[in-house]
């Protein structure tokens, strides 16, 4: 008889299923809702103030909730509770919730009161009618980040219990609430029955939450203030970096969004749109391994084997360039046919396609540096290094804002020149992180790292020209205007695409061509194996038990911290806290800020702003 343990999921891979089955479905809602934007709006001025409204309330989410939940209230709340210790864990629990919860109504009241001073700062350039729909919609949207807050937070709560189906559920409601939204109240209120949508998404997404949550909470929550309590003041402390680093990506949100406002309409939706597209493999790609990766390293760390973490770092960049480069090249080469099969009906029409192929092509090279990022900031977060990415965040915004200008004003490339700066931003700050680990840490084995960049770009060229033609194949043979010809069109250059890399890679002998195989595999059985992780065995980590109340700023500790590098920060912990997927914030599409440098591994989201 077979042992049942090699057949018999466990709990954390059937947990794990489910949360990337609910991912899956809440991204491709995502697409569905984009599709539906572009079906009812096309590409326009009043789509571009829909997407600007969205600037100042996810900057109220980041500030208030965002960086919190997985930096101080998950590590403190879920130590508390394994020690099996519920009513301390609900005290401070409690004194968290109510703080945010009354910052937040005052945030809302002055949002609401002052929004007509508040529009400029995310759109300078918008005037007169563009002006008043965008004031109109910031009003609509700022209640619906009030319900978004409180669901995170309640996520937070249920992710301390391992309870992580209506957490998940959450940002597929949002989707459907918005899709709605769009088209039964877009014909007639236009883009403002989108944001209504997006409200009624937001409170289906909290309200689905409250049955588990209270069930938990009746006999524990209290409506108290003990900001003098030290686990909450420590909440404070480790919660800081994290709320700036976030706070920073919004920033340079906003302020892109200020130089695309003074372009032609539809500039800032083109953006948004371009900068889903190039999501969704960063998602699958990068942020999936990022996270599976991370127990690993904060072990490591924890059991100072520094040659050991140099290994999983290097393992893990070979694996996300040998994704992402293919990734990237393919959407370069397929961009148009891609855009054309998501939102080429309706009012999107040719010519909006073409301009948001053109962006996607510039941001998939961005997307190369993103991957980088995604591991790298997390190898800073398991050395309990939280001012790192903070201050590459910092270098990150004054490169893309500085570029962005000088693009705008010396080339006449308009939004092009806005995901250029976009790029390159990113790959300075990859390069960055690079430079840091390696005053860090001494010589990584980047090496190692160069030679397969150079192999996977070669394969690339390779499977660049195999989806070209499988695409063309397709076009001359049925044309573009039914929906099956764009089908078969995308089809035919993916799969020529996916074929002539995996053969190159084969010829190329690449060890990570065998890793995506076994993955698979391991996968198809009902289990997780990280290619980075398996040198190490699997197994449980400190990070794996959770942290005690007195320990919350992740595995290891500080001491563990400072054997490595040096002296560790104050904070900096990794909690998937469930999948936010496409809706864990309020914006309207897929975010710039989720890859960007500053932002700690904090949650599984794909929804900040879109415009880079």
């Amino acid at each position: 008889m077979g042992d049942s343990s090699r057949t018999t999921p466990t709990p954390l891979a059937r947990a794990a299923g489910m949360l990337m089955f609910a991912t899956l479905v809440s991204r491709l809602l995502g697409v569905v809702r984009e599709r539906a934007v572009a079906d009812v709006f096309g590409r326009s001025s009043a789509t571009d103030a829909y997407t600007a409204a969205f600037g100042i309330p996810d900057l109220m989410y980041m500030l208030l909730v965002g960086g919190g939940l997985s930096a101080a209230f998950i590590p403190v709340f879920s130590g508390y509770l394994a020690k099996d210790d519920q009513a301390e864990a609900w005290r401070v629990g409690s004194t968290f919730i109510n703080s945010v919860t009354l910052a937040l109504v005052v945030f809302l009241v002055l949002g609401l009161a002052f929004t007509p001073a508040l529009a400029p700062l995310v759109a300078y350039e918008f005037q007169g009618e563009q002006r008043l729909l965008l004031i109109r919609l910031m009003r609509i949207t700022f209640p619906a980040v009030f319900f978004t807050a409180l669901s995170g937070l309640q996520m937070g709560v249920l992710n301390s219990y391992r309870h992580f189906t209506a957490p998940a559920i959450g940002p597929i409601l949002y989707n459907v609430g918005i899709i709605l939204g769009t088209y039964t109240l877009g014909p007639r209120l236009g883009v403002e029955g989108m944001a209504y949508g997006a409200v009624a998404g937001a409170f289906g997404s909290f309200l689905v939450q409250v049955p588990a949550t209270w069930r938990r909470a009746r006999k524990f929550y209290r409506f108290r203030l003990e900001w003098d309590h030290p686990a909450f003041r420590r909440m404070l402390v480790l919660m800081g970096p994290a709320v700036i680093g976030l706070s920073i990506g919004q920033f340079n949100v906003i302020l892109t969004q200020n130089l695309a406002s003074g372009l032609s309409s539809g500039s800032m939706t083109a953006l948004r749109l371009a900068n889903r597209v190039m999501q969704f493999p960063l998602g699958v790609f990068a942020m999936g391994l990022s996270q599976a990766v991370f127990p690993t390293l904060t072990r490591q760390v924890a059991l100072q084997q520094v040659d050991q973490l140099k290994q999983t770092v290097v393992r893990a960049l070979r694996f996300v360039f040998f994704l992402t480069i293919p990734a990237a090249a393919g959407m370069m080469v397929l961009g148009e046919p891609i855009i054309r099969f998501l939102f080429q009906t309706g009012a999107f029409s040719a010519r909006d396609t073409a301009a948001t192929a053109a962006a996607l092509a510039i941001y998939a090279v961005g997307m190369i540096g993103l991957g980088a990022i995604q591991i790298l900031s997390r190898v800073f977060y398991s050395l309990q290094d939280t001012y790192t990415p903070v201050r590459v965040a910092l270098v990150n915004l004054a490169v893309n804002f500085g570029l962005g200008v000088l693009f705008l004003h010396l080339t006449s490339w308009a939004h092009v020149g806005l995901a250029v700066s976009f790029s390159l931003a990113a790959l300075f700050a990859a390069f960055t992180y690079l430079y840091r680990l390696h005053r860090r840490l001494g010589p990584v084995g980047y090496r190692s790292v160069a030679e397969l960049v150079f192999q996977a770009t070669l394969a690339s060229l390779l499977m660049a020209a195999a989806a070209w033609l499988g695409a063309r194949l397709v076009t001359a043979l049925l044309g573009t205007a039914s929906m099956a010809a764009r089908t078969l069109e995308v089809a035919a250059g993916v799969g020529a695409g996916v074929l002539g890399y995996a053969g190159a890679a084969y010829l190329l002998r690449m060890q990570e061509l065998r890793d995506v195989w076994q993955m698979l595999r391991v996968r198809s059985r009902g289990g997780v194996e990280p290619p980075a992780e398996r040198s190490e065995g699997a197994g449980g980590t400190e990070g794996d038990k959770g942290a005690g109340p007195d320990d919350a700023r992740g595995a290891g500790g500080e001491r563990g911290a400072q054997s490595i590098g040096g002296a560790g920060s104050t904070g900096g912990t990794e909690s998937t806290v469930g999948t936010e997927g496409d809706g864990g914030m309020i914006s309207p599409g897929g975010g710039v800020n989720a890859g960007l440098p500053g932002s700690p591994p904090a949650r599984n989201r794909e929804e900040g702003h879109t415009t880079p």
